[in-house]
């Protein structure tokens, strides 16, 4: 399988949705399809603290069957519940020994939300700790997985010198998240990109409106809409790993199958206008015609305008429960909120929208739906971790 970066397979096996059996991980299936992974190249493995019983599995495969030299493991530190050097270290050696490893290959900072909270965790001594555990080979590689504006995370990848990320990317993100420009700016910047929620989470494949699927259906050469999907990123030299959730046997086949033959600059003019049609088929249920092109940032109050859109409008082109959760994380899970009833109505933004949104009305109607009693609850959770 083809490796673009620091001897990484550009399929990752994300190891948050493991087979299950009962509440818990069906540890032979997960085992079996793990092993047939490594078998055809797969090299990177992505787990996280917060993963039940993730790293633990994960870990075991590993030793049980002696494939740990085999491998890359990335896994990530949930910083929202550091909150000094010693409880970080109690933390490490915890995951170290759920994942019956000396050594942590690619380890994250999970959901790094700006840099803020990276300053707070430099204030904390956290530069001089990955300094530590670099010298001691405990850790090879340090990066961060990101949700959020493209603004914000250049601004991370600028903070320190990070030797991975990780973001969401599809064709349906190309000016939301990091986005496309983001992706190149690291890539520019050396740094390995890692592709998390390629179809955002399947629903690029099993909660596409009608008019996607036709379109799809009808296109040459025939390839499902997961396939149209991952071959989208593939297509680009920045992308380094897609990590895709398997929990199948026939999904861990199909997506080697897919990465096999993918090529970077496969797709022709026809493939790229097919993408620009299924967005558009998507796009149909949104509310607001926000581009993200970002002309009314920044926002004087703080309102991430067009992220608060973008995770409102997933509210309605997905479900509701998406869109809360995308809200919650780009919004809310970070030392500054960014939520849209921060907006003071000053209309400032309203004189610099080339769509001519009413952005204020707007605003009010995303606080309305996505700050009701769910959104309180999670942000005054949220509000105790940044403390």
């Amino acid at each position: 399988m083809e490796r673009r970066k620091n001897d990484m397979s550009i399929l990752g096996f994300g190891c948050m949705r493991l087979p299950k059996r009962g509440t818990g991980i069906d540890m032979r299936e997960a085992e079996r399809e793990i092993g047939y992974a490594i078998s055809r190249g797969v090299n990177y493995f992505d787990t996280a603290y917060m993963y039940p019983g993730s790293e633990a599995a994960l870990g075991t495969i590993l030793e049980k069957r002696g494939w740990r030299d085999r491998v890359l493991i990335a896994t990530k530190m949930p910083h929202f519940l550091i909150k000094s050097m010693d409880g970080l270290e109690k933390l490490f050696a915890e995951q170290l020994t759920r994942l019956k490893t000396d050594h942590i290959d690619n380890y994250l900072m999970h959901m790094l939300p700006d840099v803020q909270v990276w300053r707070k965790l430099c204030d904390m001594g956290i530069r001089d700790w990955i300094s530590e555990k670099k010298e001691k080979g405990q850790i090879r590689h340090i990066g961060f997985s990101y949700h959020g504006n493209t603004e914000n995370f250049i601004k991370l990848l600028d903070a320190y010198d990070w030797e991975f990320c990780q973001v969401q990317y599809n064709y349906m993100d190309v000016n939301s998240q990091a986005g496309r420009k983001g992706v190149a700016y690291a890539a520019k910047k050396g740094i390995p990109v890692i592709i998390m929620e390629p179809l955002r989470g399947g629903r690029l494949v099993n909660n596409l409106p009608p008019k996607a699927e036709k379109l799809f259906a009808q296109a040459e050469p025939k390839r499902s809409p997961a396939e149209w999907g991952l071959r989208w990123l593939w297509n680009q030299p920045q992308v380094s790993v897609v990590l895709s959730g398997m929990n199948s046997m026939d999904m861990v086949k199909e997506n080697i199958r897919i990465a096999n033959s993918a090529r970077v600059g496969e797709l022709t003019e026809e493939d790229k206008l097919l993408y620009k049609k299924v967005r558009r088929a998507i796009n149909e249920k949104i509310k607001v015609p926000c581009t993200g092109c970002g002309y009314c940032q920044p926002c004087p109050a703080g309102v991430d305008i067009p992220g608060a859109f973008r995770c409102y409008n997933v509210s309605y082109t997905d479900n509701w429960f998406n869109g809360m959760r995308e809200y919650v994380m780009c919004t809310t899970l970070k030392a500054d909120r960014t939520n849209a009833s921060r907006c003071m109505k000053c209309g400032k933004c309203e004189q610099h929208c080339p769509q001519g949104i009413q952005i204020r009305r707007e605003l009010d109607q995303v606080t309305k739906r996505m700050e009701g009693p769910v959104y309180k609850v999670a942000a005054a959770v949220t509000g105790r971790m940044f403390k």
